[in-house]
């Protein structure tokens, strides 16, 4: 049970919270096409509507209008991966404050620009939200400026926690409201408020599988530090979370969901369908995690909310949530096939298939005996379709492979060319992400060297998503040892793919 005299004291500083000096009440909008879908009633929150487009701007500003005026003249400084800067900047200027902002060099360049328009001085440090909130730190005590935590602090914590106002002013009915969370401000403040005046409303978090930080420490009962996280969700891409916040999600948070990219890509669309509004991945995560939630336990008729957190996305991150919505959505299927290599072959395949679209069709002739090919098929959206189809093709004779979860095949071999190689042996095969950023892949290609010859390499620009890299290396056996050494060493997250059926298939 929540803690009465802790809820109590948020929900004080909720009530008594400034944001509307900037900030305005967003619609709950209901989601026809998605309700429709998931058999239940879906409410978007939508955040995305704010001045900054995210709900970063109430909690910054609550704690920027409560400063001295000593403080104020000193001006402020934060960290922020993107929205809670433009936050403290917005604030900051509205106040007649000046503001520097300290933000991940892999931070979107929508993101920073928008820091810099709203007249705040821009400091690009590191990889991530840690590495800048450490420059930050160094920064504040050098200066003498005041910090506005992005997260961790009673009156951020309000700020957010004033969406909890609004949701249950729309509605008193819901059955659970969805939220993301990275350091858990957000998720703090409406579960604050939400618990205490209406304890029955289940409030369930939303990370990423690769950035639980707050799934992890809620589990453990103590703040767990991840050691890397994923950057596709940029917003939420947080190695610890706060003090203050994980004491009052311990208290009031019933539950945390994880979801995969391809789930949060299918959520981006499923917001577009119903909004015509394209979300950043961390603005779309609290729809992914709802959609996972109702298909693990089958609800069906309640009231669920969402909390659509921000809409600050690079244009050219598009085309990769593009290719990755259908897969999430279970809208396309991923099939390695072996045809007989032989004129026709393909449209006999197309034939099998029956009256389903092609989406994609990868082949090189390396043999003269079967080939393997690289197929994406148009799935209805019956759940049963994908099994249907494989069934199908198992009974026209042909043996195929199910990659629509293959990391290595969505990311890199669906988009090669040349194929397999007779010429190469002694290979090993391992798959890098490292932060993107200008200059990152020369500084990736120094990091790995020349002591073993590299005998394939793929690479593509996923606009502020992550360097992706799949590449071969020839390595004598009595090298393994120290080639193992060398990615332990390299600082980059890896997955050795040599055993992984695509690369016998495609690639060896």
């Amino acid at each position: 049970m929540p803690d009465p005299a802790t809820l109590d004291s948020m929900l004080r500083l909720i009530l008594t919270s400034r944001v509307y000096d900037v900030a305005h009440e967003t619609p709950l909008d209901q989601a026809p096409r998605l309700s429709q879908r998931l058999d239940n009633t879906i409410l978007l929150k939508r955040e995305d509507l704010q001045r900054v487009f995210s709900f970063k701007i109430r909690g910054a500003y609550n704690h920027i209008a409560h400063l001295g005026a000593d403080e104020r003249a000193r001006g402020v400084i934060t960290a922020s991966a993107g929205n809670h800067a433009q936050g403290v900047a917005f604030a900051a200027r509205h106040l007649g404050l000046t503001a520097t902002i300290v933000m991940p060099q892999t931070t979107p360049a929508i993101k920073v620009q928008a820091v810099r328009d709203l007249g705040a001085e821009v400091v690009l440090e590191g990889d991530s939200f840690d590495d800048a909130k450490a420059h930050c730190d160094r920064l504040a005590a050098s200066t003498g400026r005041v910090d506005v935590p992005a997260f961790d602090d009673p009156l951020v914590i309000a700020g957010q926690g004033t969406i909890g106002t609004e949701i249950l002013r729309r509605r008193d009915d819901l059955d659970a409201i969805f939220v993301p969370v990275g350091g858990g401000g957000l998720i703090a403040g409406i579960a604050s408020y939400v618990k205490a005046l209406r304890p029955a409303t289940k409030i369930i978090g939303v990370e990423p599988f690769e950035s639980d930080a707050m799934r992890r420490s809620l589990d453990a009962g103590r703040r767990v530090t991840i050691e890397q996280v994923g950057l596709f969700a940029d917003g939420v891409a947080v190695r610890e979370v706060g003090a203050h916040t994980f004491r009052i999600a311990q208290q009031a948070v019933d539950e945390i969901v994880l979801v995969t990219t391809d789930e949060i890509c299918a959520a981006i669309k499923d917001v577009f369908d119903d909004t015509r509004s394209i979300l950043e991945p961390a603005g779309a995560l609290a729809v992914a995690g709802l959609r996972r939630w109702v298909q693990r336990t089958g609800t069906t008729g309640a009231n669920l909310a969402a909390v659509l957190s921000g809409a600050n996305m690079n244009f050219d991150r598009l085309r990769f949530v593009v290719e990755r919505a259908e897969v999430g959505e279970a809208r396309e299927a991923l099939l390695a096939v072996t045809i007989p290599e032989r004129p026709g072959a393909f449209r006999h395949f197309c034939a099998a298939i029956g009256r389903r679209v092609v989406t994609e069709f990868n082949y090189r002739l390396s043999g003269r005996g079967n080939a393997h090919i690289f197929v994406g098929v148009a799935l209805s959206s019956d759940g049963d379709d994908a099994h249907a189809l494989r069934r199908g093709l198992q009974v026209a004779g042909y043996e195929s492979v199910d990659l629509t979860t293959n990391e290595l095949a969505k990311l890199h071999v669906r988009h090669m060319v040349g194929g397999r190689s007779s010429e190469v042996d002694r290979e090993l095969i391992c798959r890098f992400e490292f932060p993107e950023r200008p200059g990152a892949l020369m500084k990736f290609l120094d990091a790995l060297g020349d002591r073993w010859n590299i005998s394939l390499f793929h690479y593509r620009n996923h606009g502020a998503d992550p360097g992706r890299v799949l590449a071969g290396f020839e390595v004598p056996e009595t090298d393994h040892d120290a080639f193992q050494s060398f990615l332990d060493t390299l600082g980059y997250r890896y997955e050795r793919e040599t055993d992984n059926p695509v690369y016998s298939l495609f690639l060896r």
